[in-house]
Protein backbone atom coordinates (compact mmCIF):
# COMPACT_ATOMS: atom_id res chain seq x y z
CA UNK A 1 0.00 0.00 0.00
CA UNK A 2 1.40 3.34 -1.15
CA UNK A 3 1.87 6.15 1.91
CA UNK A 4 -0.36 8.39 0.54
CA UNK A 5 -2.87 5.47 0.95
CA UNK A 6 -1.67 4.19 4.39
CA UNK A 7 -2.30 8.35 5.21
CA UNK A 8 -5.87 8.10 3.88
CA UNK A 9 -6.88 4.83 5.96
CA UNK A 10 -5.21 6.76 9.49
CA UNK A 11 -7.37 9.93 9.20
CA UNK A 12 -10.29 7.94 8.55
CA UNK A 13 -9.82 5.54 11.65
CA UNK A 14 -11.93 6.88 14.43
CA UNK A 15 -10.54 9.05 16.86
CA UNK A 16 -11.20 6.61 19.84
CA UNK A 17 -8.73 4.19 17.73
CA UNK A 18 -6.16 7.17 16.69
CA UNK A 19 -5.73 7.70 20.73
CA UNK A 20 -4.72 4.45 21.43
CA UNK A 21 -2.59 3.98 18.66
CA UNK A 22 -0.73 6.89 19.71
CA UNK A 23 -1.03 5.63 23.28
CA UNK A 24 0.53 2.20 22.50
CA UNK A 25 3.46 3.50 20.81
CA UNK A 26 1.88 2.25 17.37
CA UNK A 27 2.50 5.34 15.90
CA UNK A 28 3.62 8.90 16.91
CA UNK A 29 1.20 12.04 17.41
CA UNK A 30 3.76 13.61 14.58
CA UNK A 31 2.82 11.31 12.26
CA UNK A 32 -1.05 11.60 13.04
CA UNK A 33 -0.84 15.33 12.49
CA UNK A 34 1.09 15.54 9.42
CA UNK A 35 -1.55 13.01 8.00
CA UNK A 36 -4.11 15.26 8.58
CA UNK A 37 -2.03 18.17 6.94
CA UNK A 38 -1.24 16.31 4.39
CA UNK A 39 -5.34 15.57 3.97
CA UNK A 40 -6.40 19.11 4.61
CA UNK A 41 -3.90 20.13 1.39
CA UNK A 42 -5.84 17.57 -0.71
CA UNK A 43 -8.97 17.97 0.10
CA UNK A 44 -9.57 21.67 1.62
CA UNK A 45 -9.27 23.37 -1.94
CA UNK A 46 -12.50 21.51 -3.14
CA UNK A 47 -14.91 22.56 0.35
CA UNK A 48 -13.18 25.34 2.36
CA UNK A 49 -14.07 23.56 5.79
CA UNK A 50 -10.84 24.66 7.48
CA UNK A 51 -10.04 28.41 7.24
CA UNK A 52 -7.18 29.73 9.54
CA UNK A 53 -4.10 27.08 9.97
CA UNK A 54 -1.71 26.86 12.37
CA UNK A 55 0.56 23.75 10.90
CA UNK A 56 4.05 24.72 12.02
CA UNK A 57 2.37 25.11 15.67
CA UNK A 58 0.18 21.49 15.34
CA UNK A 59 3.52 19.74 14.80
CA UNK A 60 5.33 21.39 17.31
CA UNK A 61 2.89 20.10 19.92
CA UNK A 62 2.82 16.86 17.76
CA UNK A 63 6.27 16.38 18.64
CA UNK A 64 6.06 17.78 22.50
CA UNK A 65 3.35 14.95 23.01
CA UNK A 66 5.91 12.06 21.60
CA UNK A 67 8.76 13.34 23.82
CA UNK A 68 6.22 12.76 26.65
CA UNK A 69 5.25 9.60 25.73
CA UNK A 70 8.40 8.26 25.28
CA UNK A 71 9.46 9.82 28.56
CA UNK A 72 6.38 8.42 30.76
CA UNK A 73 4.22 11.13 31.03
CA UNK A 74 0.71 10.72 32.10
CA UNK A 75 -1.68 10.64 28.50
CA UNK A 76 -4.79 12.94 28.38
CA UNK A 77 -7.97 11.20 26.84
CA UNK A 78 -7.53 13.12 23.51
CA UNK A 79 -3.59 13.43 23.33
CA UNK A 80 -2.30 13.27 19.97
CA UNK A 81 -5.62 14.30 17.70
CA UNK A 82 -5.87 16.97 15.82
CA UNK A 83 -8.89 18.88 16.71
CA UNK A 84 -10.51 21.65 14.62
CA UNK A 85 -12.11 24.58 16.42
CA UNK A 86 -15.22 26.27 15.66
CA UNK A 87 -14.06 30.27 14.49
CA UNK A 88 -16.97 31.28 17.10
CA UNK A 89 -14.69 29.98 19.89
CA UNK A 90 -11.93 32.31 21.01
CA UNK A 91 -8.49 30.92 20.71
CA UNK A 92 -5.03 31.99 22.34
CA UNK A 93 -3.05 33.26 19.55
CA UNK A 94 -4.85 32.68 16.47
CA UNK A 95 -7.24 34.56 14.65
CA UNK A 96 -10.90 33.98 15.42
CA UNK A 97 -13.03 35.72 12.97
CA UNK A 98 -16.79 34.70 13.93
CA UNK A 99 -17.47 35.00 9.52
CA UNK A 100 -17.52 38.54 10.30
CA UNK A 101 -14.88 41.72 8.32
CA UNK A 102 -15.63 42.85 11.90
CA UNK A 103 -13.17 40.76 13.30
CA UNK A 104 -11.54 39.49 10.41
CA UNK A 105 -7.90 40.20 12.00
CA UNK A 106 -8.86 39.34 15.13
CA UNK A 107 -6.66 37.22 17.52
CA UNK A 108 -8.25 36.69 20.88
CA UNK A 109 -5.40 36.36 24.03
CA UNK A 110 -7.29 33.66 26.19
CA UNK A 111 -8.92 30.56 24.80
CA UNK A 112 -13.02 29.44 25.65
CA UNK A 113 -13.23 27.03 27.95
CA UNK A 114 -14.12 24.48 25.73
CA UNK A 115 -10.95 24.54 23.72
CA UNK A 116 -9.12 25.12 27.28
CA UNK A 117 -10.61 21.60 27.79
CA UNK A 118 -9.87 20.11 25.22
CA UNK A 119 -5.88 21.03 24.94
CA UNK A 120 -6.01 20.56 28.75
CA UNK A 121 -6.78 16.51 27.53
CA UNK A 122 -4.03 16.13 24.93
CA UNK A 123 -5.72 17.16 21.58
CA UNK A 124 -3.67 19.45 19.00
CA UNK A 125 -5.30 22.60 17.72
CA UNK A 126 -4.71 22.04 13.77
CA UNK A 127 -6.81 25.08 12.44
CA UNK A 128 -10.16 27.03 12.63
CA UNK A 129 -13.45 25.55 10.87
CA UNK A 130 -15.65 27.83 8.91
CA UNK A 131 -19.03 29.19 10.06
CA UNK A 132 -21.58 31.53 8.97
CA UNK A 133 -21.04 35.53 9.93
CA UNK A 134 -21.70 35.24 13.64
CA UNK A 135 -23.04 31.85 13.25
CA UNK A 136 -26.09 33.43 11.91
CA UNK A 137 -28.16 30.37 9.33
CA UNK A 138 -27.57 27.33 8.29
CA UNK A 139 -26.07 28.00 5.66
CA UNK A 140 -21.83 28.26 5.96
CA UNK A 141 -20.70 31.20 3.95
CA UNK A 142 -19.73 34.53 5.04
CA UNK A 143 -17.65 37.60 3.32
CA UNK A 144 -14.25 36.44 4.72
CA UNK A 145 -13.33 33.08 3.79
CA UNK A 146 -16.39 32.05 1.18
CA UNK A 147 -19.08 28.93 1.25
CA UNK A 148 -18.38 26.25 2.79
CA UNK A 149 -19.29 23.03 0.42
CA UNK A 150 -21.27 19.84 1.06
CA UNK A 151 -18.85 17.53 0.42
CA UNK A 152 -20.90 14.89 -1.03
CA UNK A 153 -22.09 17.21 -3.55
CA UNK A 154 -19.99 20.02 -3.83
CA UNK A 155 -22.86 22.84 -5.77
CA UNK A 156 -25.18 22.38 -2.22
CA UNK A 157 -24.29 23.24 1.17
CA UNK A 158 -23.10 21.85 3.96
CA UNK A 159 -25.44 23.58 6.62
CA UNK A 160 -24.24 25.39 9.31
CA UNK A 161 -23.08 27.04 11.24
CA UNK A 162 -20.60 24.39 12.48
CA UNK A 163 -20.52 23.69 8.86
CA UNK A 164 -17.00 23.74 8.83
CA UNK A 165 -16.06 21.10 11.71
CA UNK A 166 -18.59 18.71 10.36
CA UNK A 167 -17.01 19.11 6.44
CA UNK A 168 -13.33 18.44 8.04
CA UNK A 169 -14.74 15.41 9.64
CA UNK A 170 -16.78 13.71 6.89
CA UNK A 171 -13.37 14.14 5.15
CA UNK A 172 -10.88 12.90 7.06
CA UNK A 173 -9.05 16.59 8.09
CA UNK A 174 -9.31 16.04 11.46
CA UNK A 175 -9.95 13.48 14.11
CA UNK A 176 -12.26 15.65 16.10
CA UNK A 177 -14.24 19.26 16.12
CA UNK A 178 -15.69 21.38 18.55
CA UNK A 179 -19.23 23.06 17.59
CA UNK A 180 -21.47 25.34 18.95
CA UNK A 181 -25.64 24.83 18.73
CA UNK A 182 -28.40 28.14 19.10
CA UNK A 183 -30.94 26.81 17.30
CA UNK A 184 -29.57 23.71 15.27
CA UNK A 185 -25.65 24.41 14.35
CA UNK A 186 -24.20 21.17 16.31
CA UNK A 187 -26.78 18.90 14.53
CA UNK A 188 -27.76 20.41 10.89
CA UNK A 189 -23.99 20.20 9.37
CA UNK A 190 -23.94 16.74 11.38
CA UNK A 191 -26.74 15.73 9.28
CA UNK A 192 -25.64 17.00 5.96
CA UNK A 193 -22.09 15.61 6.60
CA UNK A 194 -22.98 12.08 7.43
CA UNK A 195 -21.34 12.57 10.75
CA UNK A 196 -22.81 12.85 14.20
CA UNK A 197 -23.61 15.91 16.24
CA UNK A 198 -24.36 15.87 20.18
CA UNK A 199 -26.11 19.48 21.81
CA UNK A 200 -25.93 18.80 25.02
CA UNK A 201 -28.10 19.92 28.22
CA UNK A 202 -27.12 24.20 28.78
CA UNK A 203 -24.47 23.81 31.12
CA UNK A 204 -23.35 20.43 30.40
CA UNK A 205 -20.37 22.22 28.72
CA UNK A 206 -20.56 25.45 30.57
CA UNK A 207 -19.69 29.05 28.30
CA UNK A 208 -17.47 31.40 30.57
CA UNK A 209 -16.91 35.10 29.89
CA UNK A 210 -20.51 35.29 28.27
CA UNK A 211 -23.25 38.74 27.56
CA UNK A 212 -25.93 36.17 28.69
CA UNK A 213 -24.72 33.97 31.64
CA UNK A 214 -28.18 32.78 32.45
CA UNK A 215 -29.18 31.70 28.34
CA UNK A 216 -30.20 28.35 27.86
CA UNK A 217 -30.70 28.46 24.57
CA UNK A 218 -27.15 28.27 23.14
CA UNK A 219 -24.54 25.67 24.11
CA UNK A 220 -21.15 24.49 22.89
CA UNK A 221 -20.83 20.80 22.49
CA UNK A 222 -18.60 17.64 20.62
CA UNK A 223 -19.17 16.75 16.97
CA UNK A 224 -17.07 13.30 15.29
CA UNK A 225 -17.47 10.59 13.24
CA UNK A 226 -19.11 7.91 15.75
CA UNK A 227 -21.22 8.38 18.72
CA UNK A 228 -18.37 6.79 20.75
CA UNK A 229 -15.96 10.04 19.24
CA UNK A 230 -18.65 12.19 20.60
CA UNK A 231 -18.91 10.51 23.70
CA UNK A 232 -15.14 10.74 24.03
CA UNK A 233 -14.72 14.54 23.54
CA UNK A 234 -18.19 15.17 26.35
CA UNK A 235 -15.98 13.31 28.71
CA UNK A 236 -13.61 16.08 28.49
CA UNK A 237 -15.90 19.11 27.65
CA UNK A 238 -17.94 18.83 30.31
CA UNK A 239 -17.96 19.46 33.98
CA UNK A 240 -18.35 21.93 36.46
CA UNK A 241 -17.29 25.67 36.33
CA UNK A 242 -17.99 27.96 39.16
CA UNK A 243 -18.45 30.86 36.81
CA UNK A 244 -21.25 29.55 34.72
CA UNK A 245 -24.04 30.23 36.73
CA UNK A 246 -26.11 27.76 34.80
CA UNK A 247 -22.86 25.05 34.72
CA UNK A 248 -24.15 21.57 35.64
CA UNK A 249 -22.84 19.76 38.74
CA UNK A 250 -22.72 16.62 38.08
CA UNK A 251 -19.87 13.85 37.07
CA UNK A 252 -18.99 13.59 33.58
CA UNK A 253 -16.40 10.31 34.33
CA UNK A 254 -19.15 7.95 32.74
CA UNK A 255 -19.01 9.37 28.92
CA UNK A 256 -16.03 7.88 27.95
CA UNK A 257 -16.82 4.29 29.34
CA UNK A 258 -19.07 1.52 27.61
CA UNK A 259 -22.31 2.63 25.42
CA UNK A 260 -23.67 -0.93 25.09
CA UNK A 261 -27.27 -1.44 26.74
CA UNK A 262 -30.70 -3.29 26.50
CA UNK A 263 -33.00 -1.69 24.63
CA UNK A 264 -35.57 -4.21 25.00
CA UNK A 265 -39.32 -2.56 25.97
CA UNK A 266 -37.87 1.32 25.65
CA UNK A 267 -40.67 3.20 24.79
CA UNK A 268 -40.01 6.12 21.71
CA UNK A 269 -41.93 8.36 20.59
CA UNK A 270 -41.96 8.75 16.66
CA UNK A 271 -42.51 12.15 15.50
CA UNK A 272 -42.64 12.31 11.54
CA UNK A 273 -43.30 15.91 10.82
CA UNK A 274 -44.11 17.53 14.84
CA UNK A 275 -48.22 16.98 14.04
CA UNK A 276 -48.02 18.65 10.25
CA UNK A 277 -45.36 20.76 10.05
CA UNK A 278 -43.87 21.58 6.28
CA UNK A 279 -41.15 18.67 5.53
CA UNK A 280 -39.17 17.58 1.70
CA UNK A 281 -40.75 14.09 0.94
CA UNK A 282 -37.26 12.65 0.38
CA UNK A 283 -36.26 13.64 3.45
CA UNK A 284 -38.84 12.56 5.19
CA UNK A 285 -38.85 8.90 2.99
CA UNK A 286 -35.07 8.66 4.50
CA UNK A 287 -36.27 9.01 8.12
CA UNK A 288 -39.12 7.30 7.96
CA UNK A 289 -37.33 3.82 6.59
CA UNK A 290 -35.02 4.04 9.64
CA UNK A 291 -37.97 3.29 12.32
CA UNK A 292 -37.78 -0.28 11.91
CA UNK A 293 -33.97 -0.50 13.46
CA UNK A 294 -35.21 0.48 16.45
CA UNK A 295 -38.28 -1.85 16.61
CA UNK A 296 -35.54 -4.40 15.92
CA UNK A 297 -33.65 -3.46 18.93
CA UNK A 298 -36.84 -4.19 21.02
CA UNK A 299 -37.57 -0.59 21.57
CA UNK A 300 -41.90 -0.05 21.94
CA UNK A 301 -41.78 2.71 19.01
CA UNK A 302 -45.32 4.52 18.93
CA UNK A 303 -46.11 7.65 16.73
CA UNK A 304 -46.93 10.56 19.26
CA UNK A 305 -45.12 13.99 19.83
CA UNK A 306 -45.67 16.51 22.26
CA UNK A 307 -47.11 19.78 21.67
CA UNK A 308 -44.40 22.13 20.68
CA UNK A 309 -46.62 24.76 19.11
CA UNK A 310 -45.64 27.68 21.19
CA UNK A 311 -41.85 27.40 20.35
CA UNK A 312 -41.78 28.99 17.94
CA UNK A 313 -42.76 32.01 19.71
CA UNK A 314 -40.38 31.17 22.06
CA UNK A 315 -37.24 31.15 20.13
CA UNK A 316 -37.99 33.79 17.87
CA UNK A 317 -38.26 35.85 21.03
CA UNK A 318 -35.12 34.45 22.78
CA UNK A 319 -33.01 34.50 19.97
CA UNK A 320 -33.91 38.10 19.18
CA UNK A 321 -32.94 39.76 22.31
CA UNK A 322 -30.04 37.97 22.63
CA UNK A 323 -28.83 39.06 19.12
CA UNK A 324 -29.83 42.48 20.02
CA UNK A 325 -27.46 42.77 23.17
CA UNK A 326 -25.06 40.88 20.96
CA UNK A 327 -25.03 43.61 18.27
CA UNK A 328 -26.15 46.81 19.53
CA UNK A 329 -22.61 47.90 19.31
CA UNK A 330 -22.27 46.21 15.80
CA UNK A 331 -25.39 47.93 14.59
CA UNK A 332 -24.09 51.53 15.55
CA UNK A 333 -20.72 51.30 14.41
CA UNK A 334 -20.22 48.71 11.51
CA UNK A 335 -23.43 48.18 10.31
CA UNK A 336 -22.12 48.27 6.57
CA UNK A 337 -20.43 45.00 7.48
CA UNK A 338 -23.53 43.13 8.72
CA UNK A 339 -25.43 40.39 6.65
CA UNK A 340 -28.97 41.52 6.18
CA UNK A 341 -30.44 38.68 8.38
CA UNK A 342 -27.96 39.31 11.52
CA UNK A 343 -29.19 43.04 11.01
CA UNK A 344 -32.94 41.66 10.52
CA UNK A 345 -32.73 39.69 13.96
CA UNK A 346 -30.75 42.45 16.02
CA UNK A 347 -32.77 44.86 15.25
CA UNK A 348 -36.35 42.62 15.99
CA UNK A 349 -34.50 42.25 19.46
CA UNK A 350 -34.11 45.51 19.97
CA UNK A 351 -37.90 46.49 19.68
CA UNK A 352 -38.92 44.22 21.94
CA UNK A 353 -40.43 45.09 24.98
CA UNK A 354 -40.08 43.56 28.68
CA UNK A 355 -43.49 41.99 27.86
CA UNK A 356 -42.29 40.12 25.25
CA UNK A 357 -39.45 38.75 26.91
CA UNK A 358 -41.35 37.95 30.38
CA UNK A 359 -44.58 36.37 27.44
CA UNK A 360 -41.63 33.99 25.85
CA UNK A 361 -40.27 33.18 29.10
CA UNK A 362 -43.75 31.95 30.49
CA UNK A 363 -44.22 30.01 27.29
CA UNK A 364 -41.03 27.81 27.59
CA UNK A 365 -42.07 27.41 31.48
CA UNK A 366 -45.81 25.95 30.47
CA UNK A 367 -43.87 24.19 27.70
CA UNK A 368 -41.55 22.20 30.46
CA UNK A 369 -44.49 21.81 32.54
CA UNK A 370 -45.79 19.85 29.67
CA UNK A 371 -42.79 17.99 28.31
CA UNK A 372 -42.64 16.66 31.91
CA UNK A 373 -45.69 15.02 31.41
CA UNK A 374 -44.40 13.54 28.29
CA UNK A 375 -41.76 11.90 28.76
CA UNK A 376 -42.77 9.96 31.82
CA UNK A 377 -44.26 8.21 29.34
CA UNK A 378 -41.85 7.88 26.71
CA UNK A 379 -37.71 7.84 27.31
CA UNK A 380 -36.89 9.23 23.78
CA UNK A 381 -38.29 11.32 20.67
CA UNK A 382 -37.41 10.88 17.63
CA UNK A 383 -37.62 13.22 14.51
CA UNK A 384 -36.11 14.74 11.70
CA UNK A 385 -32.84 16.96 11.99
CA UNK A 386 -33.84 18.85 8.89
CA UNK A 387 -37.22 19.59 6.88
CA UNK A 388 -35.35 19.51 3.30
CA UNK A 389 -32.34 17.98 2.23
CA UNK A 390 -29.01 20.03 1.41
CA UNK A 391 -29.82 23.09 -0.83
CA UNK A 392 -27.90 25.15 -3.41
CA UNK A 393 -24.96 26.63 -2.19
CA UNK A 394 -25.63 29.70 -4.27
CA UNK A 395 -29.40 29.84 -1.71
CA UNK A 396 -28.69 31.66 1.36
CA UNK A 397 -31.83 29.59 3.01
CA UNK A 398 -34.88 27.68 1.85
CA UNK A 399 -38.13 30.12 1.17
CA UNK A 400 -40.64 27.84 0.71
CA UNK A 401 -41.43 23.61 1.69
CA UNK A 402 -43.51 21.68 -0.47
CA UNK A 403 -45.23 25.05 -1.77
CA UNK A 404 -45.55 26.41 1.53
CA UNK A 405 -43.87 29.79 1.71
CA UNK A 406 -41.52 30.72 4.75
CA UNK A 407 -42.06 33.82 6.71
CA UNK A 408 -38.28 34.03 7.85
CA UNK A 409 -34.61 33.15 7.23
CA UNK A 410 -35.52 30.41 10.24
CA UNK A 411 -38.47 29.15 9.73
CA UNK A 412 -37.00 25.75 8.17
CA UNK A 413 -34.69 25.20 11.30
CA UNK A 414 -38.12 23.87 12.75
CA UNK A 415 -36.72 20.52 13.60
CA UNK A 416 -34.16 21.57 15.71
CA UNK A 417 -35.16 25.20 16.74
CA UNK A 418 -37.77 23.62 18.53
CA UNK A 419 -35.78 21.54 20.22
CA UNK A 420 -33.61 23.84 20.98
CA UNK A 421 -36.02 25.65 23.50
CA UNK A 422 -36.75 22.28 25.16
CA UNK A 423 -33.54 22.00 27.08
CA UNK A 424 -33.51 18.64 26.43
CA UNK A 425 -30.62 17.02 25.17
CA UNK A 426 -30.50 16.18 21.48
CA UNK A 427 -27.85 14.53 18.51
CA UNK A 428 -28.13 14.22 15.00
CA UNK A 429 -26.68 10.70 13.82
CA UNK A 430 -26.52 9.57 10.35
CA UNK A 431 -29.82 7.85 8.97
CA UNK A 432 -29.13 7.56 5.30
CA UNK A 433 -29.30 9.29 1.99
CA UNK A 434 -31.72 10.65 -0.60
CA UNK A 435 -31.61 9.29 -3.94
CA UNK A 436 -29.43 11.96 -5.10
CA UNK A 437 -27.11 10.62 -2.94
CA UNK A 438 -26.75 13.55 -0.19
CA UNK A 439 -26.58 12.65 3.63
CA UNK A 440 -29.89 12.87 5.62
CA UNK A 441 -30.04 13.09 9.76
CA UNK A 442 -32.09 11.35 12.19
CA UNK A 443 -32.62 13.49 15.14
CA UNK A 444 -32.55 12.25 19.32
CA UNK A 445 -33.96 13.69 22.47
CA UNK A 446 -33.25 12.56 25.48
CA UNK A 447 -35.01 12.89 29.33
CA UNK A 448 -33.58 16.15 31.13
CA UNK A 449 -30.06 15.69 31.77
CA UNK A 450 -29.66 12.13 29.98
CA UNK A 451 -26.31 12.78 27.57
CA UNK A 452 -26.14 9.14 28.30
CA UNK A 453 -28.99 7.27 27.60
CA UNK A 454 -28.74 9.66 24.82
CA UNK A 455 -26.06 8.58 23.77
CA UNK A 456 -26.34 4.81 24.35
CA UNK A 457 -29.60 4.63 21.92
CA UNK A 458 -27.59 6.36 19.12
CA UNK A 459 -24.61 3.56 19.34
CA UNK A 460 -27.24 1.09 19.15
CA UNK A 461 -28.37 2.29 16.00
CA UNK A 462 -25.35 3.28 14.82
CA UNK A 463 -24.01 -0.05 15.09
CA UNK A 464 -26.97 -1.36 13.30
CA UNK A 465 -26.57 0.62 10.41
CA UNK A 466 -23.55 1.56 9.83
CA UNK A 467 -24.18 4.71 7.76
CA UNK A 468 -20.89 6.41 8.84
CA UNK A 469 -18.74 4.65 7.08
CA UNK A 470 -19.55 5.94 3.48
CA UNK A 471 -16.74 8.38 2.81
CA UNK A 472 -17.82 11.38 0.20
CA UNK A 473 -16.36 11.55 -3.36
CA UNK A 474 -14.76 14.26 -2.92
CA UNK A 475 -11.99 12.33 -0.86
CA UNK A 476 -11.55 10.49 -3.78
Amino acid sequence: MSDSSLSSELVFKTAREQARLIADGEILAEELVQAHLDQIEHVNPAVNAMVTMVAESALDQACEADRARLAGEEMGPLSGLPVAIKDLQNTAGIRTTQGSPIYKDFVPSSDALIVERVKRAGAIVIGKSNTPEFGAGSQTFNSVFGSTKNPYDVRMTCGGSSGGAGVALATGMVSIATGSDLGGSLRNPAAWSNVVGIRPTPGRVPVVNSDLGWTTLSTDGPMGRTVDDVALQLSVMAGHDKRSPVSIQESDERYPGSLERDFKDVRIAWSKDLGGRPIDAENSRVTESQKHVFEDLGCIVENDEPDLSSTDEIFQSIRAYGFGIKHEIHLRDHRDKMKETVIWNAERGLEMSAIDVAHAERLRTRLWEQLMVFFNRYEFLALPVTSVPPFSIEKEYPTEINGIELETYLDWMWPCYTISVTGLPAMSIPAGFTNDGLPVGLQLVGRPRDEMGLLQLASAFEGETNYWKQRPDVVG
